[in-house]
Parts: structure tokens; C-alpha cells; sequence
């Protein structure tokens, strides 16, 4: 009898229906339902400034919608993929270990591909009204559209960091920098692939030298793939043994590259935040004679983004968390050279006065070009290329070679 009225019970447990997924269109509900849920961003880790913001912003939900926020440190977004896939393999569909995920290229194409991800919601939020739409790459990563499946937070372009007690004036092409290369052996380097700013440094290298760059946006195949990369492994061989350790070892991230300035190792290097070098001096991490500047051909940009995978426990607080990083208070906070120095997504143009007013009177820094002299934005490759070059800088540059 006991076991039959169990079987009975459980029989009218599963008959439940699973709980709605929120509304996006529905922010009071989905405001209410946030309330208490605790949000695991899995986002990378590896810089102290980065990580002050984000518990900041974790404070600042708290304190307004009641969401906890644990930051999750990654050293590579691709094991955060890799876990909601796992979980999916695993029939795990709701109650996933990853909330929300920065992310955009490749891991976000492999993520949308594969229906790993909760949407469309980004267009939904009440503070993309203050996106800028027309002037910034929102809407596609990495030439994927993004379909509102994630969300900006932050505009990067590469500009490159020199010490101008060492090497006074700018460079205007990617030939002009192998060139006093060359000259000055052992002062320049970049990040080691796959990380992210190494393979960076090769998407800039590709797009400075190519004479058509027009079939990098689409997908990578037999056909194209050698021709068009030919030109970017004749150049790395010509650069590699005048690299910094005659290129038998990079650093291993951004932060290793600007410790290697400040200790007065190398004189150049690369980085996908024009405000970067301004936040470092700030903070002591580089000396104050550093500067940046573009190519005369322009520099690779992108977004960042937020995206909330399909099984998470908390996606109310997710979107609430992706909101409020739209915010003009969080976009100013992270514009703020001493804080994080990373470029707006929003439209000056859509805001309330008395923020355009404070984002107008914001000093972005010494070594910071304004938006005139950062020139030219140029577009990410299809993200099947950057995959497939990695792999091969591996095997043809990779230490231990």
C-alpha cells in the first residue's frame, strides 16, 4: 500500500509541469523572480582590476535587486562551454553549475550552435535602450549574429603599448613593427596562443598584411585556408627570432606582457583595451611614460558579452546582472581609466543629460587616444579561422618546438 501511494506521488510529480523559463518581456516578473537567486559568472580572472568590478557590480545587484553574485575566475571561457555540454550530455536541463558566461567568438558560435544558450532576452533588457546599435558591433560576434542570445558589456580595440623612454614614436604597420623588431631584438613579444590576446596579436598581424581580407569573414575552408595564411607564417617567420627570448617563450597572458614592460624587458606590446595602459599607470602597474597607438590601416575591434546558458537556475538574476552592466552607472564606472579603462557600449546620444554630462567630463587618462585617433575599427574574422590558426601556431611556434 505504502509503496503504491509512493508510486503514486511520484507518478504525480512528474506529471508537473516544468517550471516557465522567465519572460524577458516581463521585467517586473522577472525582477521578482531574481530575488535570492545567487548567479555564478564564469568569466575570466586573470586581472585584478577586472575582478574588483565585477564584485563591485555583484555588490551593487545586491544592494538593489537582492542577487548574490559569485564570480567564478576562468582562465579559458572554453571550460565553462565545455561543462554546460557536459551537462547537457548528462540530461542535466535545469539547475546547471554556469549562470552567465563572458563571452564572444568562437565559444559563443559553439555555444549557439550547439542550443546551449537561453534567449533571445538581450533586446528585452530594460537598458538596451540606451545601446548604440548603428555605431558598435552589438549585434554580430565575430561575424556570428548574435540574435539577442548575448549581451554587450564592453567595446575593445587593439591599440599597442610602447615605452617612449625606449621607442619615442609609433609604428604604422605590422611591417613597420617587424621591422624594429629586427633592429631591437628582444624587445617586443606577445601572449602565447590560444590565449586570447595572443591569437589577437595574429588576427591583427593577418589583417594588416592581406590584400583581401573580405574572405576572412567567411567561414574557413580547404580551399582558401593556405592561400590566405601563407602571407601570416611568412611574416612570424621573419619576426620569431626577434622576439623577446628569441621566441622560445612568450608570457603567458596580458598581465605577464606588462610586467615584462615594467621591468623594462620589452618595449611594445599589444592590448585589446585602448585604456588599458592609462588604468596601468594609474595603478602603478606601468611606468608613466608608456603611450599607445593604432595602425594606419586601422585595428581590430570587438564587444564583449554576457550570455546565460539554457539550463541555468538563475536566469532572472542573470538578466538582471546583464541589465545592470548596460547601465549608465556600471558603463561609466568601467570607462573610468582607474577603475577598468574598457570602452562604452552605449549611445551618448540616447542618454538622460546628466549622464552624457558625466561621461563628457570623464578624463580617460594619459596614454588613452580619443575616439578620432583610435581610427579605424576593423572586423573579427569568422571565428572558424581563428580556431584552425591557433591550432596551427601551435604546432609551428609553440615553445618546445
Amino acid at each position: 500500500m505504502i509503496r503504491s501511494m509512493l508510486l503514486t506521488a511520484g507518478l504525480a510529480l512528474a506529471a508537473l509541469p516544468a517550471l516557465a523559463d522567465p519572460d524577458p518581456a516581463d521585467w517586473d516578473a522577472v525582477l521578482e523572480e531574481a530575488q535570492g537567486q545567487t548567479v555564478f559568472w564564469h568569466a575570466w580572472g586573470g586581472s585584478t582590476p577586472t575582478n574588483d568590478f565585477i564584485a563591485w557590480a555583484g555588490r551593487r545587484v545586491a544592494e538593489d535587486h537582492g542577487v548574490t553574485v559569485e564570480h567564478v575566475k576562468l582562465t579559458d571561457t572554453a571550460d565553462a562551454v565545455t561543462r554546460v555540454l557536459s551537462e547537457k550530455q548528462a540530461g542535466r536541463d535545469t539547475g546547471g553549475a554556469v549562470d552567465l558566461i563572458w563571452i564572444n567568438g568562437p565559444n559563443f558560435a559553439a555555444m549557439k550552435d550547439a542550443g546551449l544558450l537561453f534567449g533571445p532576452f538581450a533586446e528585452q533588457l530594460p537598458n538596451w535602450r540606451y545601446v548604440d546599435v548603428d555605431g558598435k558591433t552589438v549585434r554580430t560576434d565575430f561575424t556570428v549574429p548574435t540574435a539577442g542570445y548575448e549581451s554587450p558589456w564592453a567595446m575593445a580595440q587593439v591599440v599597442f603599448m610602447h615605452d617612449t623612454a625606449d621607442l619615442p614614436d609609433r609604428l604604422g604597420s605590422m611591417a613597420a613593427i617587424r621591422d624594429w623588431a629586427a633592429a631591437n631584438p628582444g624587445r617586443f613579444t606577445y601572449p602565447q596562443p590560444p590565449d586570447f590576446l595572443g591569437v589577437t596579436f595574429l588576427k591583427q598581424v593577418l589583417l594588416d598584411i592581406t590584400a583581401d581580407a573580405a574572405v576572412l569573414a567567411q567561414p574557413v575552408d580547404d580551399a582558401n585556408y593556405d592561400r590566405a595564411v601563407d602571407p601570416l607564417w611568412a611574416y612570424l617567420d621573419s619576426l620569431t627570432p626577434a622576439l623577446w627570448r628569441d621566441g622560445r617563450a612568450y608570457p603567458a597572458n596580458g598581465p605577464a606582457q606588462l610586467q615584462l614592460i615594467t621591468d623594462d624587458e620589452i618595449d611594445l606590446a599589444i592590448s585589446f583595451s585602448p585604456g588599458e595602459a592609462s588604468t596601468a599607470i594609474e595603478t602603478g602597474q606601468l611606468p608613466p611614460t608608456v603611450r599607445t597607438f593604432v595602425l594606419d590601416r586601422g585595428t581590430l575591434g570587438n564587444a564583449s558579452f554576457v550570455a546565460i546558458p539554457y539550463n541555468s537556475g538563475a536566469k532572472a538574476g542573470a538578466m538582471v546582472l546583464a541589465d545592470f552592466l548596460l547601465s549608465p552607472e556600471a558603463q561609466l564606472r568601467a570607462q573610468d581609466p582607474a577603475i577598468l579603462g574598457y570602452g562604452t557600449v552605449l549611445d551618448m546620444d540616447a542618454l538622460p543629460a546628466a549622464d552624457r554630462e558625466a561621461f563628457a567630463a570623464l578624463d580617460l587618462g594619459v596614454a588613452t587616444l580619443s575616439p578620432a585617433e583610435l581610427g579605424q575599427v576593423l572586423p573579427e574574422p569568422h571565428p572558424s579561422w581563428m580556431t584552425r590558426i591557433a591550432a596551427d601556431w601551435q604546432r609551428r611556434y609553440g615553445t618546445g618546438q
